[in-house]
């Protein structure tokens, strides 16, 4: 398998007058295909990494390869140009525009990287929309539709620009059992059927048990495998 993520002593620390260290001496290769799910107690640094690994935020040390490029040495526009062309977002709340129907929401992405026309761009976001059964959806605004169906737009915009790795934080938090598998389903079927490498951070264990793999946080830190059992109660692997 071919690595499309990599990270070398990754650390994050606020700075001020006592230090918080949010995430430290990352060690993490992500593989082309790959489902990861990052699990972990409430303010373990789960989002945190998250964000580092999106290019979000800046470490206080390390490196993030993405690509076999090597993030830090680029500027924050060659960075917002990466994040645009390889990386696909959802997070817990579905952040679309409320005024904008749902393939507007969709073609907003493609709008902003400029590779394709508008009449291009309309009907790439309405295949997408098909393949997550909203086709009958795709003119209707936010608030004229579901939690569940809204969360599934937003799957759709992560995967406008084509992107190597969709990063997920929290993407069923929100969402009642029934939508929360369809999620779910959908970023398991993406992975495994489009070969895209999907990272989520969760705390549903029906979520993270869909995964290929699981890793775990603790204040920051991640845990060997032997210890993730121990704290969780839950194998790292399937």
């Amino acid at each position: 398998m071919t690595t499309v993520l990599r990270t070398e002593n990754l650390t994050r620390i606020l700075p001020g007058e006592v230090p918080v260290t949010l995430v430290q001496d990352i060690n993490l290769e992500i593989q082309h295909g790959e489902f990861v799910a990052i699990m972990g107690p409430s303010g373990s640094g789960k989002s945190s990494l998250l964000y580092l690994l999106g290019l979000l935020d800046t470490p206080s040390s390390g490196k993030v390869w993405l690509d076999e490029i090597d993030t830090a040495g680029l500027d924050e526009d060659a960075l917002a140009r990466l994040r645009l062309e390889r990386l696909g977002f959802v997070f817990q709340f579905h952040f679309l525009l409320a005024e904008f129907s749902a393939l507007d929401n969709v073609m907003l992405p493609m709008r902003k990287l400029g590779r394709l026309s508008d009449e291009a761009a309309r009907d790439k976001a309405a295949d997408i929309l098909r393949s997550l059964d909203l086709g009958d959806h795709m003119l209707k605004r936010p608030g004229q539709m579901s939690g569940g169906q809204r969360q599934r737009v937003a799957v759709a915009r992560a995967l406008a620009n084509d992107p190597l790795i969709i990063l997920a934080d929290e993407p069923t938090g929100s969402l009642d059992t029934h939508s929360s598998a369809n999620v779910r389903d959908i970023l398991h079927d993406l992975s495994h059927e489009q070969n895209r490498s999907i990272i989520a951070v969760t705390h549903d264990p029906a979520f993270a048990k869909a995964a290929d793999r699981r890793i775990f946080l603790v204040d920051g830190c991640l845990q060997p495998p032997e210890k993730a059992a121990e704290l969780f109660d839950i194998s790292i692997q399937r």
